[in-house]
């Protein structure tokens, strides 16, 4: 695997197959969150929608992950997981291609994410999320037991978009 020295050095694929580089969002607030359609987390994407709804015209942007790296809860096709976002949970934020958040083949993504953070840490569940500066720094993680409405994430995404 090579190494990636920036976030914004990365290209994704977008749920609908199109390369998205990270590039493309700096100057914007990201909340990266690895997601799963059958896990007990899952209610999450309400308030992750919900906070896309509050925050996108100051520049949040959200960046869900499908990811079946725990206790295979994103079995489904790329298809049939944006149906579900789409019709369960009205997700407007952007979705990507599945990916895998840890392991031998972790993307380069989640592999600058966990060494980036300080201190360093592995994914260890679905709905973890990563907070990253308007610079394409990382500056928060927050495990899945962190709801999309607690005050510690509000508060941190409100003190990133607050900066220039």
């Amino acid at each position: 695997m090579t190494t990636t020295t920036a976030l914004s050095d990365i290209t994704l694929k977008t749920i609908q197959g199109e390369q998205k580089a990270l590039k493309d969002y700096l100057g914007n607030v990201l909340l990266i969150v690895n997601v799963a359609s059958y896990c007990g987390y899952t209610s999450q994407y309400r308030g992750l929608e919900a906070l896309n709804q509050k925050y996108r015209d100051r520049g949040l942007r959200i960046l869900g992950f499908p990811c079946n790296d725990f206790g295979n809860q994103e079995p489904d096709s790329l298809e049939k997981i944006e149906q579900f976002c789409t019709n369960i949970y009205g997700v407007s934020f952007e979705m990507f291609e599945k990916l895998h958040a840890k392991g031998v083949d972790q993307h380069p993504l989640y592999a600058y994410l966990t060494k980036a953070v300080q201190p360093s840490v592995e994914v260890s569940w679905n709905f973890e999320k990563f907070l990253v500066s308007r610079q394409g720094e990382v500056v928060g993680h927050f495990r899945s037991s962190v709801t999309p409405d607690s005050s510690q994430l509000v508060s941190a995404i409100e003190a990133e978009l607050a900066k220039a």
